[in-house]
Parts: structure tokens; sequence; C-alpha cells
């Protein structure tokens, strides 16, 4: 298994090399000096299917709905355990060692909704930012699928893992560890699929998290410049 954390790993330019307890630890330290705090509203309310999306996407959102339910919306509406909890605004990159093999777009006529970051099975991939895990479980085109809200409407989605690591209703933090990169579902290769959802509709990842400091092509953190 390729360990994304391991320590010992140099970098160039902005990057860094220093272990995963370090890494954590300037995550926090950063998140006290800078962070402002943020009420994470969760929805799990998605948006109906749409016939543009790529065949890895296809299936998806009536899955999420049949799966979580009313029940489980109304609940995150009614009784939301993050309404009063301080977030921190740190975003990372899901892992460390990867190819950008394809990025969001029209794909064989149709949309794809994020990038694909290729990686040997089992590397593990972890949270860009704090937020609650909403969907954790076998999702259609997307296979095992990890779904993180994190508040104002903005929702990361994470497919084709080979392993599952959180589970619904988990809080995360910015690099807490959820799945392992897999080929599940309609998927071609081992790899991670990665997307961006604003207000439960597909954005460009890459420009979103340049605003937030993460550069996915160049492999760089602004939080460790």
């Amino acid at each position: 298994m390729d360990d994304a954390r391991q320590p010992g790993r140099a970098y160039r330019g902005r990057r860094r090399a220093q272990a995963a307890h370090t890494r954590y630890a300037a995550v926090l330290t950063t998140a006290v000096v800078g962070a402002g705090i943020v009420a994470l509203g969760v929805s799990t309310a998605l948006p109906e299917p749409r016939n543009d999306l790529s065949l890895e996407a296809s299936g998806n959102f009536d899955d999420v709905s049949v799966r979580g339910g009313t029940d489980r919306a109304g609940r995150s509406r009614t009784s939301n355990p993050m309404s009063n909890m301080p977030a921190p605004d740190v975003w990372i990159l899901p892992m460390q060692r990867y190819t950008l093999t394809s990025f969001y777009g029209e794909r064989w006529g149709r949309l794809h909704p994020g990038v694909d970051l290729g990686a040997p099975q089992g590397t593990p991939f972890t949270a860009v930012a704090a937020g609650k895990v909403i969907l954790c479980g076998w999702n259609g085109g997307y296979g095992n699928n990890v779904m993180i809200d994190h508040g104002d409407g903005i929702v990361t989605v994470y497919g084709h893992a080979s392993k599952l690591l959180c589970k619904e209703g988990q809080l995360v933090k910015a690099g807490d560890r959820i799945a392992l990169t897999g080929n599940t579902g309609h998927s071609f290769g081992a790899h991670l699929h990665f997307e961006v959802r604003e207000h439960d509709k597909p954005i460009e990842p890459l420009a979103f998290m340049r605003k937030h400091g993460v550069d996915i092509q160049k492999h760089t953190e602004a939080i460790y410049g």
C-alpha cells in the first residue's frame, strides 16, 4: 500500500517533508490562529438525476435519496450536532502521491463532474476540509463513495474506494483518512474520483480548491507554504 502520509518524504518548492502527526499539528495550529467560526448546516438533499452526467456518476442521486431517505434529511435539518461547533477553515490535498488523469468537463458526450487522481490500489486519501460525513457506502457508478458536507452548501465527493474508513454522521477534520483508493463502480483502473458540489450541483473543482489555497495540478497547499 502506498501510504500518502509516510514520514521522511521530501517535497520541492512549497511542499513539505514531515510526519503525519506534524502535518496534523500544523493543521490544528493554523486553524486556531486563522480560522473563523463556521456553523455547518448539513443537508443531504441531492438533485434529480441528470441525463448528461457521465456513466461514472450514473445512478448516484437516485441511490443516495433511496438509501438516505427523508428521515435522514429531516434529522439533519432539525438536529445538527455541528451547528454550534467551530470548524477550522483549512483545506488540503486529498492525497499526496497521485497523477491527475482526467479533468472536469465533457467526456464521451457527457459531463464528467470531477477530476480523477490516479494512484495505486489501496492508497489512503483524506478529507480535504472539516465537515460531516453524509454518505459512506455503495453509491451506483461511484462505487464505494464518501460525501462530506462542509457547510455553506459545499459538499466534497470521493468515489471508487476499495475500502471505507469512516461512517455516516462522523465529524472529520482536514487530513483525517476516510477511505482507500480502488476501482469500484464505473471505473477503469484504481483512482480517486474527486468532485465538489455547491448547492447540490457539481462545479469545477480545480478552481474551487485553488481559491482555498490548494493546487491539485501542482500538488501544493498554501497552508504549508
